[in-house]
């Protein structure tokens, strides 16, 4: 946010291309403010005003990618509320903005991810379904060496079978979900954190959701492992989800011990300030 008080404060004192980078650049510090106020501090009203300042400030810039970025990521919003007609109405702006700038298969794919769990949100695992095949199509027909814009870092082919194996575990195909899931595991980046503690939630609630209450809690272990090293509190409600699926359980030593440790000292604050 700082970056932002910053370029506001200097694109007043621009003119001709070096306003047009500076506007760009002002416009990637405000979409990734509204990330983090998004998934890591649950704060939506400020997100979306991150969101629409980078907009108006990607449109100073004339950059169709970063606006279509932009207004992908103001779906999430509508979609995690269940809302999803604002959530499809937003997608197809996104969808616009990324045909006027020629949108690389990697983008158009991504654009689909997050349609994919706008639509698992809003209870429409079918529709999620085959947007996540749409987009395994795009990477598989397309060109995926076609360079991206340096500023979007957070999709890959990984990434994609991580919406993939969320959507079939809310869809009800546990087989499916936890071979999916597993595959995502082994493919990961060693540095992804916050990712890999989303995997574990994931892989719990399969087996949750299997009846395998110990095997639910030894990967929500894990989760809280990967949490002690990188907080994220998207991650946290997952594990907070499986929880609730081991309600039947609640009396086994595993699951009071993972009582325990949800409920410590350093989780329970960093939830609570979140």
């Amino acid at each position: 946010m700082e970056h932002t008080r910053l370029g506001t404060a200097l694109i007043g004192e621009t003119s001709g291309r070096c306003r047009t980078a500076l506007a760009a650049a002002l416009a990637e510090s405000y979409l990734l403010a509204g990330r983090i106020d998004f998934f890591d501090l649950q704060q939506p009203s400020a997100a979306n005003n991150a969101f629409v300042r980078g907009l108006q400030t990607a449109g100073e810039a004339d950059d169709a990618l970063l606006g279509a970025a932009i207004l992908a990521h103001t779906a999430f919003i509508p979609g995690w509320e269940g809302h999803r007609e604002d959530a499809e109405e937003r997608m197809s702006a996104a969808r616009a903005y990324a045909r006027r700038g020629n949108a690389p298969a990697m983008m158009l794919a991504w654009l689909d991810a997050v349609e994919a769990e706008c639509m698992t949100r809003c209870n429409d695992t079918r529709t999620a379904l085959r947007l996540i095949s749409h987009a395994e199509c795009v990477l598989t027909e397309g060109d995926t060496d076609e360079p991206c814009p340096v500023w979007m870092d957070w999709f890959s082919p990984v990434r994609l079978a991580a919406f993939k194996g969320n959507t079939q575990l809310i869809a009800g195909h546990t087989a499916q979900a936890r071979a999916t899931l597993l595959g995502v595991l082994d493919n990961l980046p060693a540095d992804d954190g916050k990712q890999r503690t989303i995997i574990l939630g994931d892989l719990a609630a399969v087996e949750a959701a299997a009846g395998r209450s110990e095997e639910a809690c030894r990967w929500a272990n894990e989760a809280l492992d990967q949490l002690s090293a990188t907080w994220y509190a998207v991650g946290m409600d997952r594990i907070r989800d499986v929880r609730k699926r081991l309600h039947a359980w609640r009396d086994e030593p595993y699951v009071r011990s993972l009582d325990d440790r949800m409920y410590g000292w350093g989780t329970t604050v960093s939830a609570l300030q979140r």
